[in-house]
């Protein structure tokens, strides 16, 4: 059966929003779409979470929140499983960007990352 993430070969002949037939030879590139979407997600959290902690503070944990609870019950609602799963997954790496924002003040704090400079207000909070 194709599915609607299947392709088949010969690849530099394929789409991946079209099904087709070549000597009966079925690919399924829906795992493989997840696992590359996966790490560009977790890929994209590391600098958000550095730039974040470094501009705004820990006082932008809250949007974390809030971006992993809504990612999460939209990939409950969501029918299609590659969505779904993307959904979850980014979820997941919202939530786990709590507590490295947190892990991240302390890198801070210990010099293993640059901190905001004297005189430099930090923005939302109003704190040096």
């Amino acid at each position: 059966m194709i599915g609607r993430h299947c392709i088949i070969v010969p690849i530099f002949l394929l789409s991946l929003r079209r099904n087709y037939r070549y000597i009966g030879m079925e690919l399924h590139f829906t795992g493989l779409i997840i696992g590359i979407a996966t790490f560009l997600i977790i890929g994209i959290f590391h600098p958000i979470v550095i730039k974040g902690e470094y501009y705004f503070g820990t006082c932008i944990w809250w949007l974390f929140l809030l971006s992993g609870i809504v990612t999460g019950i939209c990939s409950v609602l969501v029918a299609d499983v590659l969505w779904s799963t993307l959904l979850a997954v980014w979820a997941a790496s919202s939530l786990w960007g709590i507590g490295e924002l947190f892990e991240q003040k302390r890198r801070v704090e210990r010099g293993w990352f640059p901190a905001r400079p004297e005189g430099k207000i930090r923005l939302w909070s109003g704190k040096k």
